[in-house]
């Protein structure tokens, strides 16, 4: 067997140890070449973080085919008609479209996602990160997942779309149902508890939205009824999806972010004596973070029209699977990939994607990691690992069922 059929039969999501730490496969993948098939996942796997960043941007690629074709002329089997609730949230959001559809979409929501929206956030956000380490603390510890990653992310999102606060604790089981839909090749179980929480959390939203109607106030949902640009508005079926949306990438990538990136320090005492002795690390350790365990480890674009990469043609209807995590691990991108550096400054990781999908809500995590990040450092500074983490099962999106620590 030659070194790249080795290196893709190393490639195993569904493998426990290769989920575990994928990074080694990665290295053999990179190795090996700049596209591989994979037979298993019917996917072309790209691993180099030049070509990552790249077809990030090529417009030959998207994340859907739909605005240029049918299933059956690209090659494709639809969807079956009892997921098709989850395919109408799903395919009306930004990050499942492409241009022009994309681009009003965005446009209309960076009206009301602006810059100062988020910014004004920052009290609210350090206030509650500290409350949640405070009551950490005082517990002597516990599941730093539970009490302070995931409320934190939810809290600010439910925050700004104006969620009232005695609902919030639906968010969190919807987006995990939904959000159990980006693995590869989820079982029907999987698909139909998103399609259940799809009905739930649309029907939810459209309710919300119509008191929104009679009765704007200031929060994001208010804001995306009134964006108007040139005779254009969103629909209300676009802004559920936006609102959805903005819900499952505003926290899923800041919750596991946290969670690994705690993990990842608690395995290096160095990197975490020094952040505690210099918390002026905090901007370039959340970036580091992102970087060294990726918590969305893979993004896929179709292939529009034919590409080729290092000589091998790759044709429409083909469906690439750029790897983030090997990408943010490549050495020609980053100085001794495989050490956790928080003094990093050059640091083009791509854990927010690139191009027109660039994660909307970047700065937004930004602000959420550097928070708990800097309650952590200040009311538990001798914050310890309990036991050893179980991972989640999941290889696309990053994570740990728990992290258990002694404050």
């Amino acid at each position: 067997m030659d070194a790249a059929l080795e290196a893709v039969g190393a490639f195993a999501p569904s493998s426990p140890e290769f989920v575990a730490d994928p990074y080694p496969a990665y290295a053999r993948l990179r190795e090996a070449g700049r596209a591989h098939y994979c037979a298993a996942t019917d996917q072309w796997l790209i691993p180099h973080h030049a070509d990552v960043a790249a077809l990030l941007r090529d417009r030959r690629l998207g994340r859907t085919y739909l605005h240029r074709f049918t299933h059956e002329e690209f090659g494709r089997t639809p969807p079956p008609p009892e997921h098709e609730p989850f395919h109408v949230l799903n395919d009306n959001g930004m990050l499942d479209l492409e241009a022009p559809t994309h681009t009003r979409i965005r446009r209309l929501v960076a009206k009301a996602f602006t810059p100062r929206t988020v910014d004004q956030l920052r009290p609210y956000v350090d206030e509650l990160a500290d409350e949640l380490v405070r009551d950490l603390v005082a517990d002597g510890g516990g599941d730093l997942k539970a009490r302070v990653a995931e409320p934190l992310p939810v809290a600010v999102i439910a925050e700004m779309l104006g969620i009232p606060e005695s609902d919030r604790g639906l968010l969190r089981p919807w987006s995990a149902a939904i959000c159990g839909m980006y693995e590869l090749n989820p079982p029907e179980a999987t698909a139909a508890r998103a399609v259940r929480a799809s009905l739930e959390f649309s029907a939810y939203l459209r309710e919300l939205i119509a008191v929104r109607r009679e009765k704007p106030g200031e929060d994001l949902i208010s804001g995306l009824i009134a964006a108007y640009e040139d005779g254009e508005s969103l629909s209300e079926q676009e802004m559920i999806s936006t609102c959805v949306l903005l819900l499952n990438a505003g926290h899923e990538a800041t919750v596991n972010a946290t969670v690994n990136g705690w993990h990842a320090l608690f395995r290096d005492p160095a990197q975490l004596a020094a952040l505690r002795a210099d918390p002026g690390l905090v901007p370039t350790a959340v970036e580091e973070l992102m970087r060294y365990d990726t918590p969305l480890q893979l993004f896929e674009r179709w292939v529009l029209d034919d590409i080729e990469i290092d000589g091998v043609t790759i044709p429409r209807g083909a469906e690439l699977a750029l790897l983030f995590g090997s990408a943010n691990h490549d050495p020609a991108a980053f100085d001794r990939p495989a050490d956790l550096d928080l003094t990093r400054r050059d640091n083009p990781h791509i854990s927010f994607s690139a191009g027109i999908h660039y994660c909307i809500g970047a700065p937004l995590a930004r602000i959420e990691l550097a928070a708990s990040l800097r309650a952590l450092l200040r009311r538990a500074p001798s914050l310890r690992l309990a036991a050893d983490p179980p991972r989640t099962p999941n290889f696309v999106i990053r994570g740990f069922k728990e992290l258990l620590v002694q404050a």
